[in-house]
């Protein structure tokens, strides 16, 4: 490239100032100075920007239009000094989020857009999985923060708690375990069970609470599909409430008379490291998310 970003921002405060000696007072520069900024650019580009035949120079129309792509140029090369600044004081290039598929999305995406409205120069990646997978994936990837649903503790972890999820035991209104009064597990094991898997490598067994132990599995890979399942009478299982509950008060979906209980929660938790810590997105994120889940838990 023949320009320079000094003769760009020459023109554009030409143009914004009204003059070549406001422009020269504006950038610290001599009116001379100015001058030849704009002569080398009409050079470079091979472009007359400025009309001088008359009292005071204007922009030709070939100089507005380079006007126009000057102030992006002059709008990017700002931002990459601002981003650099933003780097030089610790911001994350990349901040690694996993969670737990069971957990409402709206706090996270809600979130997510206040802090994609910061413009910092730090990428977020969102990575979903399921029950030990989040655990797994958090220390695979080295991941910030993970959003846990169960957490035994770890002395080398900080963890927050977070609004219970509670979770219903299912299936749809007409389904045939709906008609009775009360149920075991071995009248619930002639049934199809639906199941979202564990996104873990090695995934615990049927005795998961999540898991009923029924011979008869159907499974899905996240409770979206599985709650479409449950609407279509594929067979039974848990969902969680943010999910389940608009269906439940419909009469859609029912809870099955289960002598065990068809309700549990689920106490999840925002995990992060203790060493190294949070540095300032991730930071910044955690307050957003967890201020998201304030304001939801008091809706």
């Amino acid at each position: 490239m023949n320009y320079t970003l000094d003769q760009l921002l020459a023109l554009e405060a030409i143009h914004r100032l009204g003059s070549f000696s406001a422009a020269a007072k504006s950038l610290y520069r001599a009116t001379s100075a100015i001058s030849y900024a704009i002569k080398s650019l009409e050079e470079a580009l091979e472009v007359t920007l400025f009309d001088r035949s008359g009292h005071r120079a204007e922009l030709t129309p070939e100089g507005e239009l380079i006007l126009t792509e000057a102030r992006r140029v002059i709008q990017q090369a700002r931002r990459l000094e601002q981003m650099g600044k933003e780097l030089h004081a610790g911001y994350e290039p990349l901040l690694r989020i996993v969670l737990d598929g069971i957990f409402p999305m709206t706090p996270i995406m809600q979130a997510m857009g206040a802090f994609t409205a910061k413009k910092l120069p730090t990428r977020v990646r969102l990575m979903v999985e399921y029950l030990n997978g989040v655990s797994d994936r958090f220390a695979e990837t080295d991941a910030s923060l993970m959003l846990v649903l169960d957490y035994e503790g770890d002395p080398e972890l900080s963890a927050i708690a977070l609004p219970n999820v509670p979770m219903y035991l299912l299936a749809h209104g007409d389904h045939p375990l709906n008609s009775a009064k009360t149920l075991n597990r071995d009248d619930l094991a002639g049934h199809v069970e639906l199941v979202v898997a564990d996104s873990a490598k090695k995934p615990p067994g049927a005795t998961h609470r999540l898991f009923m132990g029924s011979p008869h599995l159907f499974e899905l890979s996240d409770f979206h599909s599985k709650t479409q399942a449950l609407l279509g009478g594929v067979g039974y299982g848990w969902l969680p409430g943010h999910l389940a509950e608009p269906y439940m008060e419909t009469g859609e979906l029912k809870e099955i008379p289960f002598e065990e209980g068809s309700m549990h929660t689920f106490e999840p938790h925002l995990v992060h490291r203790k060493n190294p810590p949070l540095g300032p997105a991730g930071r910044l994120f955690m307050e957003l998310f967890l201020q998201e889940c304030d304001r939801a838990n008091q809706g």
